[in-house]
C-alpha cells in the first residue's frame, strides 16, 4: 500500500480509504456486526488505515458498526472521517441541518457511535452554499479542534457541486475536500484541484467506481432493486452511463487488467488526489481495491 500527505495536516492516508455509506443501508444489504468486522480487518491487512463515513449513513448506524469495531480494535491505527448536516430518517430521505446546535448534536452523537475521544477529520456534508458561509458555524467548530474533539476539517462538498466552497475551504480553516471524482466525471480537475494545489488542501475522491458502475459489473440495460441506492438514479442516466462505461472498457482499460483496478488506478494518477474512498460488500472486493494502491 502507498500512502500520501492528506493535504497540510500531516497526516499519512492510504491511499486507497474505505467508504462506508453502504453500511447503513441503502444499498440492497443490511450489515451485520460480523461482515464489518471482516470488511474491516482486511482493510487493515491490506494496509488501509483510512476509513470515510457520515451521521445519515443510517441514523449513526454506519458509525456504529465502525465504532463496535474499534472498541476492540487498536484505534490508534485508523484514520477516521465522519461528517455532519443531515438528519436521517428513512431510506433516502434526510433533512438538513446545519445549524450551531445541530452540528453540536450531531458531533456528541457521531463521537458516541464512533466511540472515540477524537474525529480525525470532521466534514460539512453536502451543504449549500448558504450553510458553508456561516462564520459562527465555523467558529464553533474551531472551538471543538481546541478542546480535542476534532483533529481536522473538511468539506465534502455537494454533489451538483460548489466552486466556492472549495476556493473559500482554507479561509474556514479546512484542510480537506471531498469530491466526487471519477472516470464519469472529471469536473473537479477544473472546479476544485487547482484551489486545493493553491491552499496545500487534501482530496479525497468519493464515488470513485461511479457507484460501482466502473467495478465492470453492470452492462447496458442493468437495473438495481428497491433497497438500493442506485434504483433511484434517473434511469436514462443510468443507461447512459453504462454505454460510456463500454466504451472505456474497450478503448481505456488495459488488457488483464481489472476495470475497478483500473478506475482506483485512474482517479490516483492525479498528483492532486491523496486518497480514493471506494465502497464494499464483503473482504474480497477490499482486497481488490487495495491492489489498485
Amino acid at each position: 500500500m502507498r500512502y500520501r500527505k492528506l493535504g497540510s495536516t500531516g497526516l499519512d492516508v492510504s491511499v486507497i480509504g474505505l467508504g462506508t455509506w453502504q453500511f447503513g443501508g441503502e444499498w440492497g444489504h443490511d450489515f451485520s456486526q460480523p461482515e464489518v468486522d471482516a470488511i474491516l480487518d482486511e482493510a487493515a491487512e491490506q494496509g488501509i488505515n483510512l476509513i470515510d463515513t457520515a451521521e445519515c449513513y443510517g441514523d449513526h448506524l454506519s458509525e456504529r458498526l465502525i465504532g463496535d469495531y474499534l472498541a476492540r480494535r487498536d484505534r490508534s491505527r485508523w484514520i477516521v472521517a465522519t461528517k455532519f448536516g443531515h438528519r436521517f430518517h428513512s431510506f433516502m430521505s434526510r433533512t438538513d441541518d446545519f445549524s450551531i446546535d445541530g452540528m453540536r448534536l450531531q458531533l456528541e452523537a457521531s463521537l458516541r457511535a464512533l466511540r472515540v475521544e477524537a474525529i480525525d477529520i470532521y466534514q460539512f456534508h453536502s451543504g449549500p452554499d448558504g450553510s458553508f458561509r456561516n462564520e459562527a458555524l465555523w467558529r464553533a467548530l474551531e472551538e471543538y479542534k481546541r478542546a480535542g474533539k476534532i483533529r481536522h476539517l473538511g468539506i465534502s462538498i455537494l454533489g451538483k457541486g460548489s466552486e466556492a466552497q472549495a476556493r473559500d475551504a482554507r479561509a474556514v480553516g479546512a484542510e480537506v475536500l471531498q469530491v466526487i471524482y471519477n472516470r464519469l466525471d472529471r469536473r473537479p480537475e477544473q472546479l476544485y484541484f487547482p484551489h486545493a494545489q493553491r491552499d496545500r488542501l487534501g482530496i479525497l475522491a468519493r464515488v470513485p467506481l461511479a457507484s460501482g458502475l466502473l467495478s465492470g459489473a453492470y452492462a447496458r440495460g442493468a437495473a438495481f432493486p428497491a433497497g438500493d441506492y442506485r434504483s433511484t438514479v434517473d434511469p436514462a442516466k443510468l443507461q447512459l452511463d453504462l454505454e460510456q462505461v463500454e466504451r472505456l472498457r474497450e478503448s481505456e482499460v488495459p488488457p488483464g487488467v481489472p476495470m475497478a483496478q483500473w478506475a482506483l488506478s485512474w482517479c490516483l494518477e492525479n498528483p492532486a488526489v491523496s486518497a480514493v474512498i471506494p465502497g464494499c460488500k464483503n473482504p474480497a472486493q477490499v482486497r481488490s481495491n487495495a491492489a489498485a494502491g
